[in-house]
Order: C-alpha cells, then structure tokens, then sequence
C-alpha cells in the first residue's frame, strides 16, 4: 500500500495543481488531483483479471481546465459545494437574513455556484501511508464567497480499503450560520468499454423520490416510486422501461435512519463482473444517468455521450434551505458538520 504526490507543473489561481495517488495490495489504485478533489482514476481488477477504471475523465489536468470542457461542464468527478444541486432562484434565509446567491443554471443556483468547491485548489494536509493508504485535503471558503455567509473550514479526507472501499469522510466548520450541503460527482461505468449504461443492473433502498420543477428543483413533495419506474428497490436494469429521451436524474429518499452509514444503492455490469456499493450517512441520493454529457476528448480521446455514466450523489435534499420540512442544512457555529460516503467495488463471477 502507498500514497504518494506528483506535480503536475499546472497551476490554477497561481497554486499548483498536485496529483495524488493511493494504491492497495490487491493493485487498486484511485489517482485524485487537488483541484476540486476530483476523483481522476478508479482502477480495479474485473472478473477477467484486467485492470478497469471505472471513472470517466481525462488523461491529465489540463482536460478538466480546456474551454471546451468548461463551457459543458458536467463536473466529472468533483466535490460538490458549498451547496450541492439546485436552489430555487438562488435564494434562502438564514436567521432571518435573506441571500441572493448566483442563478447560474436558468433562475436557480447550481452546485454552489459560479466557481464552486469544484473549481478551488485544495491543500494537501495529511497524506498516510498506513495499512489503508489516505490523503486529506482542506479549503477555507471565505465569507461572502458565491455570496454564502460565513467562513466556513473544510476538509475531505479519502481512504482506500484492502477491501477495496474508497472511503470519503467530510467534516466543516463555520464562525457564523450557513448553509451547507456535500457531495461529490463521479460518472461511474462498470463496463469493460464505455457504452451506454442501460445494461446496468441497479438497486435502490428507496420507497420515495421528491418531485421537481421544471428545472429540476425539488418542491418538496415526496412521491412513492411503488407502481413507477423509479422503483429500484428489487434491482432492475437501469434502461428497463425508462423514459429513453431523459433517462433518470432525479432525488431519492434512502429508507434508513437519518446519519446511520447504510447502503444507498448497489450496481453491477454484466461483462465485467464489476459491482459498485454505495454507502453512506446522508438521507437522500441523487440518481443521474449523464443526459448532458457531451465531452470530447476524454481518457484516450474518448468522446463521451449521454447516458454513458451514472451518478449517485449521496447528500441532503437539493432546495432543503427552502423546505423546513425537511432536515436542516444549516451548519451553526458550535457544530460539526460530518458526513460519510463509500464507494465499495467487488467481483461477481
């Protein structure tokens, strides 16, 4: 087992963008960069004995930096924040202040905003070289940033397992009330070439999912998948009587104890073997079959297209700052915030 860092001689914001690789003894290996902790490789032995990644990205950096990739950008492979998915209009109150933070997917605020954690350059605080190799990276958000109050310290830390878990555990805290919502935002595909995922069997421990808007807001409405074809909860293929023009990229509520570290969703493709647990403490799960995906010049120059990837974003419900219903994510001053996701690969011969 190792952990260790490679410059790359990029830099972003006038600080170098630094790769750091963690490897088992099995020869699992995840690659991760500094800018915006993106998950750059996952790769794992399938059940022909070869060596897979299972993430999309790019070859190195400087694809995720490209004007192309920028101006459709789907987040490949990013931390999520400070507030994960949408916020109706960009607005919220917190203490009965009102924020207007930035409308930058139609009226609403996405994924934190203009240049959100996914665009920053973390620091690199801890880097382990134990049984189960790790590196912890930290950001400090700054009051008024993407027009969020508060400053606001954060630090992710990932641990890849023996048992081949990758193991993402968040904490923050902040001098002054705030909103705050995690998540990262990797497109996995557990195929030996990367195809459409319509193959791909899929399980959700989830009896509801909350009703959008239009633009993909959650209302707050909670909707029984019993009788619709957001019922994963036996396992079905993920193609298996989907609405083919927009396939899935809506929230789900886990049936679990809210903060207990449970199984969110498991997913396994045919040809390789490959099997993806999900874990996590958070209650809701955002499922996302890669609609908008449209990125050339991929890992070996690879065009990416719709529906070639899935996500499954652990967090709280998108748009919960409006809904009082549901549970806060406002992060006080004398709390911690805490959440814990894992990424679990097996083989199923």
């Amino acid at each position: 087992m190792k952990a260790n860092q490679i410059h790359t001689g990029t830099f972003v914001n006038e600080k170098e963008v630094i790769a750091v690789e963690l490897t088992n003894t099995k020869g699992t290996f995840v690659k991760l960069f500094n800018y915006g902790t993106i998950i750059n490789q996952f790769v794992v032995e399938n059940a022909d004995g070869e060596k897979q990644d299972i993430v999309l990205g790019f070859d190195d950096i400087k694809g995720y930096l490209s004007e192309d990739y920028l101006a459709n950008y789907p987040y490949f492979g990013a931390v999520i924040g400070r507030y994960a998915n949408r916020i109706k209009n960009g607005e919220f109150t917190v203490d009965g202040i009102s924020y207007q933070v930035a409308q930058n997917n139609g009226n609403d605020c996405l994924h934190g905003g203009v240049e959100g954690l996914d665009k920053k350059v973390w620091d690199i605080i801890e880097l382990n070289n134990d049984v189960n190799p790790s590196v912890t990276f930290q950001y400090f958000s700054l009051d008024g940033e993407e027009g969020f109050p508060g400053d606001l310290a954060i630090q992710l830390k990932f641990t890849l397992t023996e048992n081949d878990e990758l193991i993402l555990a968040y904490q923050a805290d902040t001098d002054e009330a705030t909103p705050i919502n995690l998540t990262h935002h990797s497109y996995f595909n557990l195929s030996k070439n990367v195809e459409g995922v319509q193959s791909h069997h899929h399980q959700m421990n989830a009896s509801k999912w909350l009703a959008q808007d239009d633009n993909y807001v959650v209302t707050g409405e909670l909707l029984p998948v019993e009788g619709s074809l957001h019922d994963f909860r036996k396992g079905k293929l993920i193609g298996e009587g989907w609405d083919s023009e927009n396939g899935y990229d809506q929230t789900y509520l886990l049936d679990k104890t809210y903060g207990d570290l449970t199984l969110a969703s498991r997913t396994q493709a045919q040809d390789s073997g490959l099997v993806l647990s999900i874990y996590t403490t958070e209650p809701v799960a955002h499922f996302y079959t890669a609609k908008y995906v449209d990125v050339k010049n991929g890992k070996g120059g690879k065009h990416y297209k719709s529906f070639e990837a899935f996500c499954v974003e652990t967090q709280h419900a998108p748009n919960s700052i409006n809904i009082p219903s549901f549970p806060t994510t406002v992060l006080q001053p004398e709390e911690l915030y805490q959440q814990t996701t894992i990424y679990k690969v097996e083989v199923k011969k």
